[in-house]
C-alpha cells in the first residue's frame, strides 16, 4: 500500500551532522569522510531522482514502511527494480550508525541513468524513512540482521505492489553492494522474476565477513545459500577490478554454486566498490543476462 509523498519537514529527520576523520572497511558501502559538515541526504536523493522523473513514495510492506522512488509510464513493459547497497551501516569497525541512510545512494544513481519506462528504486529497511513511522527499525536491521528474512520478505512485499501496477510483466531485479543479496533473496522466492544483475554485490557475506575479519550474521539469510534456486534465472554480476570491499572472487564464487549455465561475472576495469559504475551503467545495461544453451 502506498502511503503517500512526505513533505520536507517530515523528512528533516534525515539532515544530521557528521564529524568523522575516517570510516573503516567493512561489508556494507561505506566512504571515507572527513571534517565536520552537515549533508541532507534526502534533498540528495530527492534532487537526484527529479533528473529521471522518479517520484517519492512510502510503501507499507509489513513489519517496514519503505521508501521508493517510481517511475513506471508504459504498464505493459517490464518492470525494472533497482535495490539500494546497505548504507551507512557502520561509523568504525565497533561502531554502528544511528542512521543508515546513504549519503551518495548509489543504486539511485543507477536507477536514475535507466531510460527504461519502468524503474522503481527501494531502499533497504530504515533507509530514508523516518524511524517513527519504522517501530521495528533499530540497528540490528542494518547491522547482523540487514538480511534477515523479515526483512526481505518487507523488500518482496514492495516488489509486489509495484509488480500489481504492471500485471503480468516480467520483473528485472538490479542490486547494488548488499542489495544485491536482496535481490537473489527476493528471486529466490518468487516466479515472476525474468533476469538478476548485480553491481559490486555481496552474494556471499559469510565469505566476505572473514574476509574482513568482522563479526558472522548467523540472523541474516546467505544469498550463495540461495545461488541453486536462481539457478535457472539469467543474472549478470559486475565486479570492480579495484573492489577491496566485495572483490571478483566473490561473484565467482556464487557462479561457481549457481553451476554457471545462466549466470556470468564481468570484471569493470578501473571500478572500486563505490566509483567507477554510473557513467558507465547504460552501456553495462546493454549486458544483457541470458542463459546458454546446454551442451
Amino acid at each position: 500500500m502506498i502511503l503517500g509523498s512526505m513533505g520536507r519537514r517530515a523528512r528533516s529527520w534525515v539532515r544530521v551532522p557528521f564529524c568523522v576523520a575516517a570510516i573503516a572497511v567493512t561489508v556494507s558501502l561505506f566512504g571515507a569522510l572527513s571534517g565536520c559538515s552537515v549533508f541532507d541526504r534526502d534533498a540528495h536523493a530527492d534532487a537526484l531522482a527529479a533528473q529521471a522523473g522518479l517520484r517519492r513514495q512510502l510503501v507499507d510492506s509489513g513489519p517496514f514502511v519503505l521508501t521508493a522512488f517510481s517511475r513506471l509510464s508504459t504498464p505493459r513493459e517490464p518492470l525494472r527494480i533497482y535495490i539500494e547497497g546497505d548504507g551507512v551501516a557502520w561509523l568504525s569497525r565497533t561502531e554502528p550508525s544511528l542512521d543508515p541512510t546513504p549519503r551518495e545512494a548509489i543504486g539511485l544513481a543507477l536507477a536514475v541513468q535507466d531510460s527504461a519506462p519502468n524503474v522503481v528504486y527501494l531502499a533497504r529497511p530504515c533507509q530514508f524513512t523516518p524511524m517513527a513511522m519504522n517501530s521495528r527499525c533499530g540497528i540490528p536491521y542494518w547491522t547482523g540482521k540487514r538480511f534477515a528474512a523479515d526483512a526481505i520478505e518487507s523488500m518482496n512485499d514492495a516488489v509486489s505492489h509495484f509488480a500489481a501496477l504492471t500485471p503480468g510483466q516480467p520483473i528485472e531485479l538490479i542490486g547494488y553492494s548488499g542489495g544485491g543479496a536482496v535481490a537473489v533473496l527476493i528471486a529466490a522466492r518468487r516466479t515472476d522474476v525474468a533476469s538478476i544483475r548485480t553491481v559490486a554485490g555481496n552474494l556471499d557475506d559469510e565469505f566476505v565477513n572473514r574476509l574482513h575479519h568482522v563479526s558472522p550474521m548467523p540472523e541474516s539469510e546467505d544469498a550463495i545459500d540461495f545461488a541453486s534456486r536462481v539457478a535457472d534465472i539469467p543474472q549478470v554480476h559486475f565486479s570492480g577490478a579495484e573492489d577491496h570491499v566485495v572483490p571478483p572472487s566473490v561473484a565467482q564464487r556464487f557462479l561457481d554454486a549457481t553451476g554457471t549455465r545462466c549466470a556470468r561475472a564481468r570484471i569493470v576495469g578501473e571500478a572500486s566498490h563505490e566509483s567507477g559504475w554510473i557513467g558507465r551503467w547504460p552501456d553495462l545495461l546493454k549486458i544483457a543476462p541470458a542463459c546458454r544453451l546446454a551442451k
